[in-house]
């Protein structure tokens, strides 16, 4: 398999709603994907991620823009011309016929040998390690086990580039999980170029070597898992990946490599690469799980406290009307405070982020 380059230029799609209103689904996207890379689109229902993907598969034209694959500009190739396979959310699955017959279905319209096809099948099959599964037809099987076919069917196509449509949302939760490892390993194995759909952080943070956040149509933030989550470029990445606390803070001092901030009478000095105005008002990530329960830099009231497995949550009202959340990871043989006690907590210095407004 050939993993291909695509390349988003200036692309827009605008619908025409019933009542002749323009809705913009995708505004201005542009994005590079290197051969071989696992890029997840993110984003809530409505932010564009599946009218991008659909285009880039030709199920949808662009209102302007260009997409390419590899070198070639294919916004106007009908989607069998180009060089992608889709994995649906829905596996669809052809019910009649078993998992051998469903694979080799796009082999056979593209008329190729039937020494050829035999080869490519069982080669596709032993990958995913269904050989017993060949004469089996889809009623037969799980939900993961026909979600695995319906990807052998794609890969079977040897395309330049592979998409997936939110393939993991029908299965339960552990199953996803199952299937999310799975999948991963076997795009690594193959080395096959992957756009990968799906409004679940977690999902995404598993599978990517780069996301890119989504809103409203347009781009918020691309960047690794680590990047994304450490460094979110303003408060609706920060949200979206992960459980984010957002703390005021006055610019006390700052440089182009650091700012020093107050944040509730405690002050902190922050890696921040761009100079802020003094006494201007910022913003300050810090995750659930950077919070340093027993730290005495502040003080709060629990509010919650949930007991869950290898981690204990609480919620800690600081004052009249802010809380935070907190994350103790490996509670064991720590002290665990109840609702309405008095906690005291500081933040830890080197995972404080600040958020442009």
């Amino acid at each position: 398999m050939g993993a291909k380059r695509v390349k988003f230029e200036n692309l827009n799609k605008i619908f025409l709603t019933d009542d002749d209103r323009q809705v913009k689904a995708v505004d201005n996207f542009n994005l590079d994907i290197n051969p071989g890379e696992f890029v997840c689109l993110l984003g809530p229902s409505g932010c564009g991620k599946t009218t991008t993907l659909r285009m880039l598969a030709g199920f949808e034209i662009p209102t302007d823009g260009h997409i390419y694959i590899g070198d070639e500009n294919v916004e106007r190739i009908t989607p069998d011309k180009r060089d992608t396979a889709m994995v649906f959310q829905n596996y669809a699955l052809f019910p009649h016929m078993n998992v051998f017959d469903n694979i080799a279905y796009g082999l056979k319209l593209q008329k190729l040998s039937k020494i050829e096809i035999n080869k490519r099948v069982n080669k596709i099959l032993s990958l995913m390690k269904m050989e017993d599964f060949a004469n089996r037809v889809p009623s037969q099987m799980s939900g993961g086990q026909q979600q695995r076919v319906s990807l052998a069917r794609a890969l079977v196509m040897e395309p330049g580039v592979l998409l997936f449509d939110e393939p993991l949302s029908n299965l339960d939760a552990k199953l996803r999980i199952h299937m999310r490892d799975e999948i991963r390993k076997i795009q690594q194995e193959v080395g096959i170029t992957s756009i990968y759909v799906t409004h679940d952080q977690s999902e995404a943070m598993g599978l990517s070597d780069k996301i890119v956040i989504m809103k409203d149509g347009k781009i918020q933030q691309v960047g690794s898992p680590i990047e994304v989550y450490q460094r979110p470029i303003n408060e609706f990445v920060a949200n979206f990946i992960g459980k984010a606390n957002i703390f005021p803070a006055i610019v006390l001092e700052s440089s182009e490599t650091f700012t020093i901030v107050k944040i509730y009478e405690k002050e902190y000095k922050v890696e921040h690469n761009e100079k802020l105005e003094i006494n201007s008002t910022v913003k300050v990530l810090a995750r659930p799980e950077t919070i340093l329960i027993g730290a005495s830099e502040m003080n709060g009231l629990v509010t919650r406290s949930m007991f869950m497995g290898g981690h204990h949550e609480y919620e800690i009202l600081i004052d009249s009307n802010f809380k935070i959340e907190v994350s103790l990871n490996n509670p064991m043989n720590k002290k665990i405070y109840k609702v309405g006690e008095k906690i005291e907590f500081g933040l830890d210095i080197n995972s404080l982020h600040i958020i442009k407004e």
